[in-house]
C-alpha cells in the first residue's frame, strides 16, 4: 500500500526487495496501524518522501539477509518499529539519546514500511520477539507498547503513585499494564464508556471523561489524545510537583492556560521515539507480565479502510493489518 500523497493510498505491485549490506528482508505477516500513520497519510504530519509504504509496527521472517549482517538466520522472527536508523555518533546517540538524534531516519516516514508483503530492514535495529506472543499480538508492542513504556519514565511515576491516563487506545492499554505491574494507582479519562468499561475491568481505580477531576490529585499524568485540550486538562488535575507527558508528535493546538496551572514545579515534558534500549526493556517486561494486547485485523488491501477506522475513534484496541 503505497502513500501518493495527503489521503492518497494505492495498492502496487513491486518485486521483493533486495537487502543492502546492513540490511535483513522481512516476509511481512502483520504491521500494527498507529495514529502516526494516520497523521502522515492524512498530512497533518508532512510527509518527507513520496512515495512511500507507511507502516512501522512489523513482524515478520527474515526471508533474505545482507552480507555485513550477523546474529540473523533466515527464517528467524523479528520485528522493526519507528526507529529505522541514528547516526551512532552525535551526542545524542553517545549519550544514549539515539531517540533525539538530528538525523534519524524512520520507518513509514523516511523508509518504506510494513504495509506491504515484504520489508527491508536495518539489522541492528530489528528485535527480536518474545516467545508467548504470536505475530498479531506482537504487533502492537513495537509502537504503542514501547512509546507507552517510554512515556511511563518520563512522567517519573513511581509504584503507589497515582497515575491519570487521558486517552484509551492502543498504546494506553499496554501502558497501563506496564503501570499496574509497577504498583502504581491508575486513573483512566476518556469519552468512550466502552474504554471507561475496560480501563476499569483492568483495574482502574476511576474512569471518566477529560474533563472530570479524578477523586485524587495526579502524581503524574500522560496524555494520549493529539488534542492540546487534553493536555491542559490533564495539567488542570495533577498534584504539586507532578509531570504530563504528552504521549504524542503532532498536537492539534496548545491553548493559552493560566501559570497558576504549571507552578508549584507542575512540568510538561514531551515523549519523542524511543530507544532501542526501551524496546529491549519493554519486549521483556511483555513476557514477564504478561501484557496482552486487544486488536482488530485488516487485510492489506484494505489499509485505508483501518485508517478510516482509526480516525473515526472506531478501532477496538489496536488495528492489525495481515498479509
Amino acid at each position: 500500500m503505497v502513500l501518493k500523497g495527503p489521503g492518497v493510498i494505492e495498492l502496487e505491485h513491486a518485486p521483493d526487495p533486495c537487502p543492502e549490506r546492513d540490511e535483513i528482508v522481512l516476509a511481512v505477516s502483520a504491521c500494527g496501524v498507529c495514529r502516526t500513520d494516520l497523521q502522515i497519510t492524512s498530512g497533518d504530519l508532512e510527509a518527507r518522501t513520496l512515495p512511500i509504504v507507511p507502516g512501522h509496527q512489523i513482524v515478520g521472517r527474515v526471508v533474505a539477509i545482507g552480507s555485513g549482517v550477523t546474529g540473523w538466520s533466515l527464517g528467524d522472527r523479528a520485528g522493526a518499529g519507528w526507529l529505522a536508523w541514528t547516526c551512532g555518533v552525535c551526542t545524542y546517540c553517545t549519550r544514549g539519546r539515539e531517540n533525539l538524534c538530528p538525523r534519524a531516519l524512520f520507518t513509514g516516514w523516511d523508509n518504506d514500511g510494513g504495509f506491504a508483503t515484504h520489508a527491508r530492514v536495518r539489522a541492528d535495529f530489528a528485535f527480536r520477539l518474545p516467545s508467548g506472543f504470536d505475530d498479531l499480538e506482537a504487533a502492537p508492542l513495537l509502537c504503542g507498547g514501547v512509546i507507552g513504556y517510554r512515556s511511563l519514565l518520563r512522567s517519573g511515576i513511581r509504584p503507589g503513585e497515582r497515575l491519570g491516563l487521558y486517552g484509551f487506545g492502543a498504546s494506553a492499554l499496554i501502558t497501563m499494564q506496564v503501570a499496574r505491574h509497577w504498583g502504581c494507582r491508575v486513573f483512566v479519562a476518556t469519552r468512550s464508556l466502552h474504554e471507561q468499561a475496560r480501563a476499569r475491568a483492568m483495574g482502574a481505580e476511576w474512569t471518566g471523561h477529560y474533563e472530570q477531576a479524578p477523586p485524587e490529585p495526579l502524581d503524574a499524568a500522560i496524555t494520549f489524545a493529539p488534542s492540546g485540550d487534553v493536555v491542559v486538562s490533564a495539567l488542570r488535575h495533577t498534584a504539586r510537583g507532578g509531570t504530563v507527558a504528552i504521549n504524542a508528535i503532532h498536537l492539534d493546538r496548545v491553548p493559552t492556560f493560566s501559570y497558576d496551572m504549571l507552578w508549584l514545579e507542575r512540568s510538561l515534558v514531551s515523549v519523542a521515539n524511543y530507544t532501542r534500549s526501551d524496546a529491549a526493556t519493554l519486549l521483556d517486561l511483555a513476557r514477564a507480565i504478561p501484557i496482552r494486547t486487544h486488536f482488530e485485523t485488516h487485510p492489506l488491501a484494505r489499509a485505508a479502510g483501518a485508517l478510516e477506522r482509526l480516525r473515526k475513534g472506531q478501532v477496538d484496541g489496536s488495528a492489525v493489518i495481515v498479509m
